[in-house]
């Protein structure tokens, strides 16, 4: 495994692969790294001749500096994974490495999908994820990138990042990964006191409960309600967003939508979660 900290030695080394490999693949993290990126570096591995993982914890997409400032950086241990994993080159650039002007002065603008729940609670966040994203496709020139499910509307913001913006990348979905009380596995969830892990699956039961009454025939109104109630009984969660959307637009679903994804947010504390669940269901009349 390779570890590169540089743009430009990094180039250097994707040229050398390139010269007896036919695909790369790419995984894009923030470190911290925990079995659900593992599953991205899995999936990866099976399709793709050489795998990279970048890891930069990127300043520009943090409107809490508090929480830029606590997010937990570990590259010791995240070498150690990705060397276990089957990684062939890791890319852990500085800030400085990556924004030689301190700050980005063209950025990439995600339009509507970056104005949307998660974009809405957190402004100006999807603009430095599409911006650093931008760059790491620039960068790597990869065959495919790998993201989790998990971060939902990030994957959608990307997908139509990859078409509008012509980046020759596949964008592949991989599954979220959970603990066995439905907690979709995050980075943040290591700053959980006890008391807020054992809260915390409260947002997987209000989208098990969304999914259900979907399926029953409830109107997507209801279930959101339905979503908020649930989660609000858990005295420790502050409600975000509850929202059923329509799976490939993210807007409110139309009578023809048939795909739908229930997306959740709330705080435990300081700490942000969220998490989401696709549903299919039969389209209405029209």
């Amino acid at each position: 495994m390779e570890l590169v900290t540089t743009i430009d030695d990094l180039r250097e080394v994707l040229r050398e692969h390139r010269r007896v490999a036919s695909s790369i693949g790419l995984v894009p993290t923030m470190g911290a790294l925990h079995a659900g990126h593992r599953s991205l570096i899995d999936r990866a591995r099976a399709i793709d001749d050489v795998v990279a993982v970048s890891i930069f914890v990127n300043p520009w997409q943090f409107n809490d500096a508090s929480d830029f400032a606590l997010y937990p950086r570990s590259l010791d241990a995240d070498l150690a994974v990705a060397d276990t994993s089957g990684v062939d080159i890791v890319f852990a650039p500085t800030v400085a490495e990556m924004y030689p002007a301190s700050e980005p002065l063209v950025r990439v603008d995600p339009g509507v999908l970056g104005s949307r729940l998660e974009g809405a609670s957190r402004p100006g966040h999807f603009v430095g994820v599409a911006t650093v994203v931008a760059k790491l496709f620039a960068i790597f020139e990869a065959d495919r990138a790998y993201f989790g499910e998990k971060d939902y509307e990030q994957l959608a913001l990307v997908r139509r990042l990859a078409l509008d913006l012509s980046f020759g990348v596949e964008v592949v979905a991989c599954p979220t990964v959970r603990e066995v009380d439905g907690l979709a596995l995050s980075s943040r969830n290591a700053r959980l006191s006890v008391e807020q892990r054992a809260a915390a699956p409260v947002l997987y039961r209000s989208l098990v409960a969304g999914r259900d009454l979907l399926e029953s025939g409830v109107a997507v109104t209801a279930v959101n309600t339905e979503m908020r109630a649930v989660i609000s009984g858990e005295p420790s969660a502050v409600v975000a967003y509850a929202a059923g959307r329509d799976a490939v637009t993210l807007e409110e679903p139309s009578a023809a939508s048939s795909l739908l994804r229930l997306l959740v947010a709330a705080t435990f504390g300081e700490i942000r979660l969220i998490d989401n669940l696709g549903v299919e269901i039969q389209p209405g009349p029209g």
